[in-house]
């Protein structure tokens, strides 16, 4: 007679490892029991606990079905619907970029230099950057941007989960904003290439949003528009705040000085790398 024991999670996830590794996922491993964790809900050590113990037929077949999906190449934020961001645990999916360790010290530098008053998001995402200076800072409001009606609703989504009170509008850029409104502007926008985005690897265009990657011919376009058009909308003494391509971090903070902002900074990541654009509104226009 077939046996009818069901199978431990250390069976469970050890063939996980030899579909992922065949594939050629990095840390085969890792994957397998993150996988097993986000989907079952639980910290990973916990389930490492009860690696011996028997698990459910349902929830076995729900995690082969998302290791098959990321054995073909779909990001493991996506498979899972969930993604990390500072002290932000949050919902991701095909809507919007996933997050990146990078831009969660934007939001550092960010409230370094601002943590009052009114800070705008433009390029919201997931709504990881607003969320989290509307968490860490004490703004009197803030408010995100984006013109994809599917990245807001992803962060309206995700305000909605985490409770925490973000306006959202939609439109291009800076467009929707009022003159002088804001105290701190914080984007992290497009800056690749068109030549750059098209040799992107498949992991990343085949399923990330174009619309939040590509920026133009020289990839500075958003970033052009933001520091030109950002001085309308930042009030006298406010900052922006931009990530920004490290081979292009000389010519955006030319940019910036040529757009007549002042005090321009230029900041590293955690890599090392030039990362961030700094930059003060003056106190005369």
């Amino acid at each position: 007679m077939p046996s009818t024991t069901a199978p431990s999670l250390t069976d469970v996830l050890a063939a996980a490892r030899e579909t992922l590794a065949r594939a050629g996922v990095d840390e085969a491993s890792r994957e397998a029991l993150r996988l097993w964790a986000d989907l079952a809900g639980e910290p990973r050590g916990r389930a490492l606990l009860r690696r011996d113990a028997p698990v459910s037929e349902a929830h076995v077949r729900r995690f082969r079905e998302a290791v098959a999906r990321r054995a073909g190449g779909e990001p493991l934020a996506y498979v899972t619907g969930r993604a990390g961001f500072r002290h932000l645990e949050l919902r991701c999916d095909r809507r919007a970029l996933i997050p990146r360790p990078e831009t969660e010290g934007l939001v550092e530098f960010a409230l370094a230099r601002v943590r009052t008053g009114i800070a705008a998001d433009i390029g919201v995402g997931t709504g990881c950057v607003a969320l989290s200076l509307r968490q860490e800072g004490a703004f009197r409001a803030v408010v995100g941007v984006d013109l994809s009606a599917g990245a807001l609703e992803l962060a309206r989504e995700n305000a909605v989960e985490t409770g925490l009170a973000v306006a959202w509008v939609r439109g291009d850029l800076v467009t929707p904003l009022g003159d002088a409104c804001v105290d701190l502007l914080v984007s992290n926008p497009p800056y690749l290439t068109e030549g750059e985005w098209a040799g992107l690897d498949a992991g990343v265009k085949a399923w990330e949003p174009a619309l939040a990657l590509r920026s133009g011919a020289d990839g500075l376009a958003a970033t052009r528009r933001l520091l030109d058009d950002g001085r309308r909308v930042v009030a006298a003494g406010g900052w922006i705040a931009l990530e920004i391509d490290m081979a292009r971090a000389a010519d955006a903070a030319a940019l910036a000085h040529e757009a007549g902002w002042r005090h321009v900074a230029v900041e590293r990541d955690l890599f090392g790398r030039e990362r961030y654009l700094l930059a003060q509104r003056s106190e005369r226009s």
